[in-house]
This record gives C-alpha cells, structure tokens and sequence, in this order.
C-alpha cells in the first residue's frame, strides 16, 4: 500500500485511527464511503509467520485508502473468485470499512462484519460479490477482511507447538479476532457502535461464525450473529485435535527438507502452497488449540458457554444438486438399499421417493445435508437449546439465472451472497429478473434490520417469526414466506444413523 499527500479539503473522507490518518473515496454515486485496504495487523511475514498477529504500525501522514491491499496468498482459487487487488501476497492482514456518506463519530451505526468462504482456503475480502456500495445505504457500517488461509492459516507442528507454549494453528481465525478487536477500537470513527457488531459469514466464513461463538477469545467482540451455509459442527472444517494435526503437520514439514522452523519460514510461500495441495498433506482448518478453542465446537454449545448473542442462519436449497442428477424412483429405492441396508425403509421415510418428482426432491435435499446442511441444523438447534438467545432459521430457495461460473437454475452453494450484498450486477452473465432484485432487497433489509436489533422484521416485509419460539422457516423465494419446518424427522434421522463412510 501506498501513502501520499491528500488535499486538506476533502473533510469527511480523512479519518483518523489509531494508527494514522486515512484518506477514503465516495462510491455509490455518493451515497458512500470506502476506506479500502486498511492495516489491522503487522505483515505476517519472515518471522511472524505462523504467529498470532501483531497490532500494526503507526504511521505519519495521511495514507491512501481508496485500493483494496493484497489478497492472501493461496493456492485453490474457486472459478468464481475474482481479485481487483494487487494479488496474492503473505502481507494480506487488511480491511475494507464502507460506511453511509452522513455517518460522522456521532452516528453509532450498526456494524456488520463479513468473513469470506472458499474452505478456509481461499477468498479475499476484495470480491466482487462481497461490493458494499448497497449494504451501507440500509444504514449500518460494513467490514469485510482479509484472514490467512491455508497452510499459511492453518499450520500446526510439533515445533509450533513447542514455540506456542503448547499452542499452534488458527493463525487464521486469530487473525479473524485481530479485526474484530481493530474494529472495537476504531470503527466509531467511521460512524459505527463498537457496541453493536454483527458477526456474518458464508460457508467457511459461516463455519467461522460458529466458531468465533465458541471461542473465549472473542467474548465481547461482537454482539449478533449471521451464518449462511456452514457450522463446525461436522463435515472435513469442523474443529481437528491439536495432537492430531501437530503430529501429521510435523511429518508434512519435515518431508518439505526443513531442519527446524527457521528453515520452514525460509521456505517460499509458493512452495508451501504448491506442496500443501498434494493428497499427503494434512488438514488445513481450525483445531482445538487450547487457546481460541479449549474445546470443540459443539461441546461449547452443549455446555452453554458459546456467546449468547442472536443468531440468523439457513442455507441453500441446491448446496450440492448432484446426488438428484438424473434421479428417479427406482434409483432412489436402490440407492436407499446401497446405503442403509437394512435401515433402507427408515431413510425412505425420512426421505420419500415414491415418485420420480419426490425422488428428485429428496435427492436435492439428502446432498445439500451431506455437504452443508445437517452441520448448519445441528449449529441452529444446539444454539435454541443453550444459547439464551433469539433464533432465526432461513431456507434460501429462489433459483438464480445461468451464468458463467453458475450454470444451470439452482440455488447452488453461495448463490445467496449476491443477493444479501445487493451485488447481483457484479455476477458475469447472469440475466437477472425483477424477482431476483426483489429477494435481493429483502434479504438486505432483513440482515440489515437484524443487525440492527437482533430480529430481522420491520414494516412492510413478509414476517419472519422466531425459530426457537415456533420452528418456523423463512422461504426466501418468490414470494418469500415463513411456514412451520417439515424436514425435523429428516435431521432426526441423521443424527441417528449418520451417513456411511465413503
């Protein structure tokens, strides 16, 4: 990032943090603020690599926040990630903060903090489809972030652990608690309430909105919750052992030719990388490190010591549509019996097909449940049960027009976002309907709302009655409507007989 002398008549765009003076840029014809690229953390580079962040520096002058900073480096790139930044570097520690072009450090806006997906990964604050030109024009402020990803993120050896005083891994989600902390002690000088932040993730970013709920860590730092598509409560992101993942991590390091950790820094990021993406590689996600988790992640909500704060989570329709590919009644029967055996009647109940079209239904929903589903269910029940707190459950199911990386008429895996950022124009292709602009403005004042104060109603918007008070899901369709949940037994069932081991 570059610094240089901004004009001195360009008031409302100069803020000052506690490490300096930003200068920002107006966007949305107007209607907005960007501060782009903003330092919350030192360069985790050279030694600080696979280290807790460091507060950054301060600098003199007024530096140029009207560019995004580099995204983190990676080396899984999802066909639809697109990075308007620099490009992929370990100096990635940065934030965007979008804010209503009347707000001033008087206006105490609602906050809303987005974590990207991509399977811890991948992803960049910078996406097109996480834009807050529409967002801040509802009224809050919006923080988007940058956290490392990947072996870069998520890293645990012996020798870490060692270094760590028995801790190691979850660089990236302590990079997560870094930005929330950065946001506690600056955002009120781009008009947000430090006391009323608002958690909000999709996929792993929403794995990662569970977690933080869990951690002790971040006790305190966000106020309300949000998850789209993902909890760690099952599935390859949920919360590892700290001895298992040091122990394959040790090994993976050691087959790399590096003696010692100061040899493991030396190493290029590209070869971390390229090395981390072959099948001998160990997992790269968050773990039970004894620091930002004492404990798994569903063992905190059994206990009820997760963050009492209110949540909004669902997912979508189609996660995973290929298990109803070409599927129909007798397919699904022979399926059920491949499967289930003798528990085959059992998953039939639970997931009917006495029909070609059923089937197809059943099917649909069976895969968005072993991808993403159940782990989202589980996370919204286990929160009912001992989260003190409002819930509120959602089911998105408007099928998005085909585009270049969405082909097809589904609700695929993270078509949601577009639609809650008010960003669908920023999606290659896609011949949007007035029915897509319609849920999109929905869904924006829904999350808005809640993050507003904690229940998504207000005038005018179809009700959405509370999860835990009357098991009712919101259908973000056309139209959108809430109606009783019909699919318990299905979850029921899973959690009694999980699905076999492939």
């Amino acid at each position: 990032m570059t610094m240089g002398t901004i004009s001195a008549g360009a008031g409302p765009l100069t803020v000052k943090t506690a490490q300096g003076k930003v200068q920002g840029k107006t966007i949305n014809e107007g209607k907005v603020r960007a501060f782009l690229g903003l330092p919350y953390a030192a360069p985790p580079v050279g030694e600080r690599r696979w280290k807790a962040p460091e507060p950054a520096a301060a600098w003199k002058g007024v530096r140029d926040a009207t560019k995004f900073g580099s995204h983190c480096a990676q080396g899984r790139v999802f066909a639809d990630m697109v990075f308007p930044d620099p490009g992929p570097s370990e100096d990635c520690l940065y934030l965007n903060v979008y804010t209503p072009a009347t707000a001033n450090g008087g206006s105490r806006l609602p906050v809303m903090f987005w974590i990207h997906g991509g399977g811890y990964a991948g992803g960049s604050g910078s996406e097109p489809r996480h834009d807050g030109s529409a967002l801040p024009a509802k009224g809050v402020v919006l923080v988007t972030i940058n956290y490392r990803l990947g072996v870069l993120g998520f890293l645990a050896t012996g020798d870490l652990v060692k270094e760590g005083d028995g801790h190691a891994g979850n660089y990236g989600m302590l990079d997560m608690v870094a930005a929330l902390r950065w946001v506690q002690a600056n955002i009120a000088k781009f008009g947000g309430d430090p006391g009323n932040v608002t958690i909000f993730g999709e996929s792993a970013g929403s794995f990662a909105v569970s977690t933080l709920m869990a951690s002790p860590m971040a006790q305190g730092l966000f106020h309300k919750a949000i998850g789209e598509s993902g909890a760690a409560f099952s599935g390859t992101l949920a919360t590892g052992t700290l001895e298992g993942s040091a122990a394959s991590g040790q090994k993976w390091a050691e087959s790399l030719g590096a003696k010692n950790l100061a040899e493991l820094r030396a190493l290029p990021a590209e070869k971390l990388i390229e090395a981390a993406g072959k099948k001998d590689a160990p997992r790269f996600a968050p773990l039970v490190d004894g620091l930002l988790l004492t404990e798994t992640v569903p063992a905190t909500y059994a206990a009820g010591k997760q963050a009492h704060v209110p949540l909004l989570a669902g997912w979508n329709r189609d996660e995973n549509p290929a298990l109803a590919k070409d599927m129909n009644a007798a397919k699904w029967k022979e399926y059920a019996a491949e499967n289930f055996g003798v528990r085959a009647e059992e998953f039939l109940k639970a997931f009917p097909g006495a029909t070609d079209e059923e089937a197809a239904c059943s099917a649909t929903a069976y895969g968005a449940d072993l991808f993403i589903g159940l782990g989202t269910w589980r996370w919204i029940e286990a929160h009912v049960k001992t989260g003190e707190a409002p819930v509120y459950r959602y089911h998105f199911e408007l099928a998005a027009p085909p585009s270049k990386f969405h082909p097809g008429s589904f609700a695929f895996h993270s078509d949601d976002i577009e639609y809650v950022f008010g960003a669908l124009d920023t999606r290659p292709g896609a011949a949007w309907r007035p029915e897509d602009r319609k849920l999109s403005e929905l869904m924006m004042s829904y999350w808005t709302n809640f993050a507003r104060t904690g229940d998504p109603n207000g005038a005018g918007l179809p009700v959405w009655p509370r999860y835990d008070k009357t098991h009712a899901v919101m259908h973000l369709d056309n139209p959108a409507a809430s109606a009783p949940d019909t699919t318990r037994a299905q979850y029921e069932f899973q959690i009694a007989i999980p699905a076999p081991e492939r």
